[in-house]
């Protein structure tokens, strides 16, 4: 994990051992790092507190649960005012397929991760949900061959 100044190296061993295996008991958290219970659970509180652990999650397998297809999309936007990126945004958190949406500093204007099932099922969502959304003007898609790498940060 990158240093942060306004965390000490206890916090910091904190989010690494977390970001490891976030189910962790606090009494195994404390040993792994060096101290004691009491003043594990007073950092871990401060750091759930002040946002630097946004919450816990079960990482899922998407090939067990037929979502083995991941495609990335290329989104530009007609036009990219204040309220055209708004519609969008809202519009993309109601398409359970999309896994991801990065706003991006390029010729395009989004960054899309989908997954599906297979190829036929990205189809379809492609026409029926994501070419439907809001002030799209065009998408390139770039389908996945095999994933490296994943690391889970929110």
């Amino acid at each position: 994990m990158r240093n942060n100044n306004q965390l000490d190296q206890y916090e910091i061993k904190i989010l690494d051992e977390l970001s490891k295996d976030g189910r962790l008991p606090v009494t195994v958290l404390a040993d792994r790092i060096g101290i004691s219970k009491t003043p594990c659970q007073m950092r871990l509180n401060r750091l759930l507190s002040e946002g630097y652990i946004l919450g816990f999650k079960a990482v899922l397998n998407p090939q067990k649960l037929a979502l083995g297809h991941t495609a990335f999309l290329q989104v530009k936007l007609k036009t990219t005012t204040k309220q055209a990126l708004f519609k969008f945004n809202q519009a993309v958190n109601k398409v359970p397929e999309i896994v991801q949406c990065h706003l991006i500093a390029s010729s395009f204007d989004y960054l899309l991760k989908v997954r599906t099932k297979d190829i036929d099922s990205y189809r379809r969502v492609l026409t029926e949900s994501i070419s439907t959304l809001p002030h799209i003007d065009n998408t390139s898609t770039h389908i996945s061959l095999q994933e490296i790498k994943d690391s889970d940060y929110a």
